[in-house]
């Protein structure tokens, strides 16, 4: 692919689950690029949107526990399974749990064209899921965790080894904190445990600064400052990931390894390494307005967060060459009409398959004739 070819486009054509979530089987054909579904609250129509997020690394829109997406009632495992088209190319990308015989635990399965493949991110070269859900609402005012949560999800998005590298980085940590536990650990191991963790964390502190920089100049070379979606100014509040854009990498490490050493006895006490990319904050303020995004109203962080998700997956489009699918779950409800004809018009342009959920049916009723439009009931979906 060139930079000048467009991005490729993949559409989910067939949704298939079986036993996931409150489905004990599904089978839906869709084939428009905008998928609308509407239903009561408690329908199912999030759990739709989480089958399909579980064809990324992680734990999916609702972070759970992979055991929790079986259905209570069901034999302890589950399968969601789609036929995936890009540009006339169909694959067929499959996903479960297979349940265990008696004591032993459950396995997840990945499928390509009914071929195993390792993990979620074999899927990634046929399909960049992303969401937006209303638990990230308090994402700007809330702990500082999640904004970094959120902002490695943004960097795993163009960067499919981004989360391997965080979470063996989160496994020396954990390492290196019950080495400090210890009364009599060895300086040695202790010095082994620091060097790893120095080159895992310039590493992470690398891929996002670079994912943050490419978002910085796509918004602002796209900026309107009138859009219903006002643009987002993001950084990120940590010391490496600044000493990452200033200093060659091992000079970095060799900083922060540094540190580690320094600082053993204050980490033995706190329980936790204290300085590092773990302890970094995504920074996001209004552009327009040039406020901290937290000092916002909750309608404002709102329409930030949503431009920040819609340029984000412009950015995955123009980096890998695959447009995004976007789940969006409940996002129209609360946005006014022309903001939320507007939200139509952009998800129009972002070239990948967008799926919505709402309550209210009437909130999509623009999109007839350019959607699938799916009443979603207890179990089942049926087009409008």
């Amino acid at each position: 692919m060139t930079s000048a070819d467009p991005p490729l486009a993949p559409r989910v054509r067939r949704l298939r689950l079986s036993e996931f979530r409150s489905y004990p089987a599904l089978d839906v054909a869709v084939e428009a690029p905008l998928v609308a579904l509407f239903g009561e609250n408690g329908a199912g129509k999030t759990n739709i949107l989480e089958a399909l997020s579980l064809f990324s690394p992680g734990r999916g829109l609702r972070g759970a526990d992979i055991a929790e997406c079986a259905r209570r009632r069901g034999g302890g495992g589950f399968a969601v399974s789609i036929d995936l088209d890009s540009d006339g190319r169909v694959a067929q990308l499959g996903h479960g749990l297979e349940a265990g015989a008696p004591g032993e635990a459950a396995a997840r399965r990945f499928r390509i064209d009914r071929v195993p493949v390792a993990s979620a991110r074999a899927f990634a070269d046929h399909l960049r899921p992303l969401w937006l859900t209303p638990a990230m609402d308090g994402l700007f005012a809330g702990p500082a965790g999640d904004r970094r949560r959120f902002l490695d999800r943004l960097t795993l998005s163009v960067d499919a080894e981004h989360g391997p590298r965080a979470a063996r980085l989160e496994r020396a940590l954990r390492n290196r904190n019950r080495l400090l536990a210890e009364e009599s650990a060895d300086s040695r191991w202790l010095t082994a445990a620091e060097r790893e963790i120095a080159a895992l964390a310039v590493a992470v502190a690398a891929a996002r600064r670079d994912t943050v920089e490419r978002l910085r100049a796509l918004i602002a070379a796209e900026r309107d400052d009138a859009s219903p979606f006002p643009f987002a100014d993001v950084s990120i509040d940590g010391e490496l990931e600044r000493m990452v854009g200033e200093e060659p990498a091992l000079r970095v490490e060799d900083h922060y390894r540094g540190l580690l050493a320094a600082m053993r006895r204050r980490d033995a006490a706190a329980g936790r390494t204290l300085s590092g990319p773990q302890a970094s904050d995504l920074a996001v303020r209004h552009g327009p307005k040039d406020e901290a995004a937290r000092a916002c109203s909750t309608g404002e962080q709102k329409a930030l967060l949503t431009g920040l998700v819609l340029a984000h997956a412009r950015l995955v489009a123009a980096t890998t060459g695959v447009a995004p699918l976007l789940l969006l779950d409940e996002i129209a409800a609360h946005f006014d009409p022309l903001r939320r004809e507007a939200l139509f018009d952009e998800l129009g342009r972002i070239g990948g398959q967008v799926w919505m959920t709402g309550a209210d049916p009437h909130v999509f009723d623009s999109l007839a004739g350019r959607a699938d439009l799916l009443r979603v009931t207890p179990g089942h979906v049926a087009r409008a």
